[in-house]
């Protein structure tokens, strides 16, 4: 296990604006009658209140899936969690959906400074459109969500929404109706995804476990079962690619502790009994106190033809990407956060199942150092382990000619060229030099 430090606002200006981060550093509930105006510009309300310690939790559950991506920068795991992470409705100046700072598209861009591309891979009820929308017009990160379509939150994510300029056709959209059981979703998943990793070859996969398409969630449709919901994470980890896995959404609180407990123990390589063992929150667990739930019995109304047009479509759209996409030599940006020391380090081999160890001494003393930055709830699970929205238009996207300082945007012709000459034309907060 290890913990990262949390995240500063500057951290998080690198995709909000300093206005919506600073509101939401300065607001407090015992004040927020002061800034009226703010909570309705940033949306700030009903499903996004503010609470004591809102900006704390920001900074946490943001540390965590930045520290993250830094280990995987640095080749320090092949594989991290924080399941504390993965608020995906979060735009760049307002909340959405109980989210407030997108800590995906600020591990992302983590990311971006050392691998070529990453794959976004979504399977919360909700469409992941915050992320979605951030990276709507870039190839360096392909974006894959399956969730629920048709009067139902937050109303994004058709099959026609593919991405735009450089990004088009890097935006894949799987919508699904009520009642998908494990056998038609692995039915559409593993093809669907074994084509988008032929494709688009990405150096690193960034995997949103939302819990809410589990069977039973109280403000989920689809019917899932645990090892169902499971089996998506573990065939991306067939791929042999650095993943970062995080949280999301769930309702049900219970199923989403089984869940994310199985799904740790499938990165492990751990198998866990079905019975719960007797400890301090038992009674939440009753009358089963199994591990794994009972699916329902409610109509599956997608059908095989349905599933099967949606997969057709989705795979001739992948079929239209010649290559991948690749970027030009360049310096490396910095990490997201300064290291000095690191200490309190537990190592676990897979390949015996020994116990976590306590070490702090590593070859490469720049490796051990990139550790301090990372959050509790946040794992390794394969070598060091450490411890709702507003619709843009066309026109909105594009007015946001923002970049994070330091990417290279993907190589093109010159006749392929575009007026928009950064690479992430709505991500970052740092606008161009003039």
């Amino acid at each position: 296990m290890f913990q990262p430090a949390p995240a500063q606002a500057e951290d998080m200006t690198q995709f909000h604006s300093d206005e919506y981060i600073e509101f939401l550093r300065l607001v407090t509930p015992d004040n927020q009658h002061e800034h009226m105006r703010q909570l309705k510009r940033f949306n700030v309300a009903e499903d996004c209140p503010v609470f004591d310690g809102l900006f704390r939790f920001c900074q946490l559950y943001t540390g965590g899936s930045v520290g993250g991506a830094v280990r995987l920068n640095h080749g320090l795991s092949d594989t991290v969690i924080n399941w504390s992470g993965g608020l995906h409705h979060a735009k760049k100046s307002e909340a959405s959906g109980f989210c407030y700072v997108n800590d995906i598209v600020l591990a992302i861009l983590e990311l971006l400074k050392t691998h070529q591309r990453v794959l976004y891979i979504d399977i919360d009820i909700h469409h992941g459109d915050g992320v979605e929308e951030a990276f709507y017009t870039t190839d360096r990160v392909m974006t894959v969500s399956f969730h629920k379509f048709g009067e139902y939150f937050p109303g994004t994510g058709h099959l026609q929404d593919v991405g735009q300029h450089d990004g088009k056709y890097y935006s894949v959209n799987v919508p699904l109706k009520d009642g998908i059981d494990d056998e038609s979703y692995e039915l559409l998943y593993k093809p669907l995804m074994a084509k988008v990793m032929e494709v688009y070859q990405p150096d690193a996969v960034v995997f949103q476990s939302g819990a809410d398409s589990l069977s039973g969630d109280r403000l989920g449709c689809f019917n899932l079962s645990i090892k169902g919901h499971a089996e998506c994470l573990k065939f991306m980890t067939t791929f042999n690619v650095p993943l970062l896995v995080l949280g999301g959404g769930g309702y049900t609180i219970r199923n989403v502790a089984r869940c994310w407990t199985y799904e740790t123990g499938c990165l492990l390589n751990r198998d866990l009994s079905d019975s719960m063992p007797e400890n301090d929150y038992s009674e939440y667990f009753g009358p089963t106190h199994t591990l794994h739930i009972q699916t329902s019995n409610m109509e599956n109304q997608n059908t095989r033809e349905y599933l099967e047009g949606v997969l057709a479509h989705l795979l001739d759209n992948l079929s239209k990407l010649s290559c991948k996409p690749s970027v030009p030599f360049h310096q490396v940006p910095t990490d997201a956060v300064n290291m000095e020391q690191f200490s309190n380090v537990k190592t676990f081999d897979k390949s015996n199942n020994e116990s976590p160890v306590a070490t702090n001494e590593y070859e490469n003393e720049q490796h051990g150092t990139a550790l301090l930055r990372q959050q509790p709830m946040v794992h390794s699970s394969l070598d060091v382990v450490k411890f709702p929205t507003a619709e843009y238009t066309e026109h909105d996207l594009l007015e946001r000619k923002l970049a994070p300082e330091g990417l290279p945007r993907t190589q093109v012709s010159k006749s392929e060229e575009t007026p928009m000459t950064m690479m992430f034309p709505s991500v970052t907060n740092k606008r161009e030099s003039s």
